[in-house]
């Protein structure tokens, strides 16, 4: 089953550039398709998304002003397995709701609304959702767990829930917080990274986990180890790629931190402490450690950049966000963009993107049809405008497509 996901970390933060918008008459007529994308309101306080369908990214025009489907709650993340369409509040800590949709007619057409917790990872496996609650202290009795919830795709609810000892798998007394998860054959590969608190410090920065559970029982099966890269992924962030012939790439910024008591404020103010380099590592197919001949230095192909994050778009390529090493931090998004083909260790920068200056946001939640060649990256622009960004990996370049008008683009997926 193809399935794609997505996610809305937290509202971004909007530009003075913006001008605030309300819900009313607009020229812009729905356009109606099997591609949705979420949108935060322009607005000077916390607003919910609103979900829009278009029929093509390449180019036309999309606007939440008379249009699109509200959603409740100022967090939201999304998950796309097939032809459903999963809505999920970030409650802050409290159930949220649920509201899973597919598209009929190329509008977004309501199957179902249900309560769930709030999660930090989450990821289709087989016809589930599955979600993990990470802990971020020590409990203070009894074993620290995480929680981990399935809703079944066929029937739109939550079917069962578990836990797991969060502490066991770094095998170091820190807790195991899970950046994401990711299906691989029958089991459930989770990168996680090593913390002894709220503030995600850790005494273990150059070291890379990923904790192996069977599905659908949640049992931890072992934990594959490196020490030649700091964490895999980040907070909310997927640094698993899964190739067409089974082999499974993970990135690492390198950007672990721990407490900086050269500072004032010991109690709060940290420092990064990861000393190995931004680079990519391999497991190969049908097995369950790290391939030791494989090992891309993406700060060395890159000549000098971090990889933040990434979109495959097949054929052992991926669309990456970059940084420079010099200004790389634990929640720092690049906003340069460079095709990387993890098979041959290249990376090539992409031309036609906005310059930095130009650009207020970059959206982490983005689309690809697989095809080898093709990504959509949703802009926020500091002009006020908002675009999705065709990357063309043939030539390494980017060109304007769907205009967004009156918001941010959190997310772009596509529902069969």
């Amino acid at each position: 089953m193809k399935t794609t996901i997505t996610k809305t970390l937290a509202a971004l933060a909007l530009s003075a550039a913006f001008i605030s918008c309300k819900k009313s008459k607009n020229d812009v007529p729905e356009n109606p398709g099997n591609f949705v994308l979420a949108v935060t309101p322009v607005a000077s306080t916390g607003v919910a998304d609103y979900l829009l369908t278009a029929g093509s990214l390449d180019n036309g025009t999309v606007s939440i002003i008379g249009n699109g489907v509200e959603q409740d709650g100022t967090y939201r993340y999304y998950v796309t397995s097939g032809n459903k369409f999963f809505s999920l509040l970030y409650g802050q800590g409290n159930p949220g709701a649920v509201t899973v949709y597919d598209v009929q007619a190329g509008k977004l057409n309501k199957l179902n609304d249900f309560t769930a917790a709030t999660v930090h990872a989450f990821a289709p496996v087989d016809k589930d959702i599955l979600m993990v609650r990470n802990p971020r202290a020590y409990a203070a009795a009894g074993s620290t767990l995480a929680n981990w919830y399935i809703v079944n795709t066929e029937n739109n609810k939550q079917t069962a829930e578990g836990t797991f000892d969060a502490v066991v798998p770094t095998g170091n007394g820190e807790i195991a917080h899970l950046s994401w998860i990711k299906q691989v054959g029958n089991k459930v590969f989770a990168p996680f990274f090593s913390i002894y608190n709220s503030r995600f410090w850790t005494k273990f920065p150059d070291e890379a986990w990923i904790a192996v559970y069977t599905y659908p029982t949640m049992q931890l099966e072992k934990v594959i180890k490196d020490n030649r890269t700091s964490f895999i992924g980040r907070y909310f962030t997927d640094g698993l790629g899964l190739v067409e012939n089974g082999d499974v790439y993970a990135f690492s910024t390198a950007v672990a931190v721990d407490d900086n008591t050269a500072t004032t404020d010991v109690l709060t103010d940290s420092k990064l402490t990861s000393t190995k380099p931004s680079s990519i590592t391999r497991i190969k197919a049908g097995t369950t450690e790290f391939d030791q001949s494989y090992l891309m230095n993406f700060e060395t192909a890159s000549n000098g950049y971090v990889i933040t994050n990434w979109l495959y778009i097949g054929q052992n390529k991926f669309v990456a966000n970059m940084e420079p090493k010099a200004t790389k931090g634990a929640y720092v998004v690049g906003k340069r963009l460079a095709v990387v083909d993890v098979l041959n260790k290249t990376v090539s920068p992409v031309s036609g993107f906005p310059d930095v200056a130009a650009i207020a946001s970059v959206t982490t939640n983005n689309y690809s049809p697989k095809d080898g060649r093709t990504g959509y990256i949703g802009v926020n622009l500091t002009d006020g405008t908002t675009w999705v960004y065709k990357i063309d990996a043939a030539n390494n370049t980017a060109a304007k497509g769907l205009k967004v008008e009156g918001g941010l683009i959190t997310a772009i997926q596509h529902v069969k």
